[in-house]
């Protein structure tokens, strides 16, 4: 059974960091690529970044270009986003699923909630 526990999100101040984490188990993490979700109140589910398989390539929404960052840690299974100078426009749920181009797994985790307020 695949699943995905997102991890990390909390309130934080603008321009601070947080750091997520999506462990995932019930498939063979190492062939997927990965990715991040976010879906703020009111707005579709939108795709934040992704990584392949390997980890060697990655890319980005463009709203969030130097400033968010995903790795993955294949003999974790788990995937991560270093999120650096957060804008109030970043507070949403973030969810993890498989895939590099859009999601490929039908369910998803419970997400994380990321709220950037003063």
């Amino acid at each position: 059974q695949v699943q995905f526990v997102e991890s990390g999100g909390g309130l934080v101040q603008p321009g601070g960091s947080l750091r997520l984490s999506c462990a995932t188990s019930g498939f063979a993490f190492n062939r997927y690529a990965m990715s991040w979700y976010r879906q703020a109140p009111g707005k579709e589910r939108e795709l934040v970044a992704a990584v392949t398989n390997s980890g060697g390539t990655t890319k980005y929404t463009d709203s969030v270009k130097g400033r968010f960052t995903i790795s993955r840690d294949n003999a974790k299974n788990t995937v991560y986003l270093q999120m650096n100078t957060l804008k109030p426009e970043d507070t949403a749920v973030y969810y993890c699923n498989r895939g590099y181009y859009s999601a490929e797994y039908i369910y998803w985790g419970q997400g994380t909630q990321v709220t950037v307020s003063s």
